[in-house]
């Protein structure tokens, strides 16, 4: 309790106290501000598409690891949780050499008019890299944890491989899939280490929500970067929140 009140009570009641600190009248002109409201939607939409991106490469990964056997398999499952263990920044200046205007990748795109770094596509990226894990590792438990006897089954009877998989498989894997969907989803929501490297950070444009608090810190604002860390945190709240309800239908059926 000691642990929980002092690392994760008291900060997020911290946030809360100096966003309302000044009165609703600041918090409301903080939160309206264009630039924020800017930097809170692009987060969204980015966060967003790294997800689904996630839904359908963790699905595909955690099937493949889990229904086949091949030569490097349990070095494919160690790396998937690299992502947990590098630091962000460290992902970020990756990305950036991977895809930046001086690489092979980034100078092949530019000679059709089209840049990743500092453009929206390198955000998407870094948010893929940073969330890759979450649908994975929640898929891959209920594969193990699935009766085969349904599936074989339904081969018995005539069906397809692919009427089997999305009447008979896919529905066991749908709750770790939405779990580790909002999961994603959330995290992407808070990336800042790998983002800022490749961002380029574009008010209205590449300037997203994590960015745009440190950057109302290093510009003296607290209230204003407290103001949109309570709208982020808000909705992590939410999402955590969701992800439980999924879980607790799972284990009650």
């Amino acid at each position: 309790m000691l642990y929980f009140i002092l690392l994760i009570v008291l900060p997020i009641l911290g946030i809360y106290t100096q966003s309302f600190k000044l009165g609703w009248t600041p918090f409301w002109e903080s939160i309206s501000d264009p630039l924020a409201w800017k930097a809170v939607l692009l987060t969204l939409k980015l966060a967003i598409i790294a997800t689904v991106i996630n839904i359908f490469l963790g699905t595909m990964i955690g099937w493949v690891l889990i229904r086949y056997r091949f030569p490097g398999r349990r070095l494919l499952n160690s790396l998937v949780d690299l992502p947990f263990a590098l630091p962000t920044a460290v992902g970020g200046l990756m990305i950036l050499l991977l895809l930046g205007p001086n690489s092979l990748v980034g100078a092949f795109t530019s000679g059709f008019g089209f840049d990743i770094v500092f453009h929206e596509p390198a955000i998407v990226v870094a948010m893929v890299f940073v969330t890759f894990p979450f649908v994975i590792r929640a898929v891959q438990p209920l594969l193990e944890e699935m009766d085969k006897s349904e599936e074989e089954a339904a081969y018995t009877l005539g069906a397809s491989k692919s009427h089997t998989f999305f009447k008979v498989i896919f529905p066991s894997m749908l709750p770790g899939i939405s779990s580790g969907a909002m999961l994603a989803f959330s995290r992407a929501l808070a990336e800042f280490g790998a983002v800022v490297l490749v961002a380029g950070n574009i008010p209205g444009k590449t300037l997203i929500a994590s960015v745009y608090i440190f950057g109302e810190i290093e510009s003296d604002n607290p209230q204003g970067a407290a103001a949109v860390s309570v709208m982020l945190l808000t909705l992590s709240f939410l999402i955590l929140w969701a992800v439980n309800l999924v879980q607790t239908r799972r284990l009650g059926k």
